[in-house]
């Protein structure tokens, strides 16, 4: 049961790795179109989809598809790192509970 937990453990920290470098190679190419363009606009926006389309689109019509893809890249990554960083805290959490009852 140890080595299972501890597998997965493993396997859930690599796959966070993995995620973080592709979503990071992903987000900076979108990122070096933005700034070659001079497209400027702050981390409230990346949230609040309002003032994005009020604020920032308007701003810059023509650049609104790199926009869009980068905040929704930065979003997406975002949430499964969350979800990685969760699991592997569960599974730790599980493999302590389980690790102090076996001895």
């Amino acid at each position: 049961m140890d080595i299972i937990l501890i597998s997965i453990v493993i396997g859930l920290f690599i796959a966070m790795l993995f995620v973080n470098i592709y979503f990071r190679i992903k987000v900076l190419k979108a990122y070096k179109k933005l700034v070659q363009n001079d497209v400027v606009f702050g981390t409230v926006h990346f949230f609040n989809t309002e003032r994005m389309e009020k604020e920032i689109l308007p701003k810059y019509p023509q650049h609104r598809e790199d926009i869009l893809t980068f905040v929704n890249h930065i979003r997406y990554s975002i949430k499964m790192a969350s979800v990685l960083i969760a699991l592997i805290t569960a599974f730790g959490a599980i493999m302590m509970y389980y690790r102090d009852s076996w001895l």
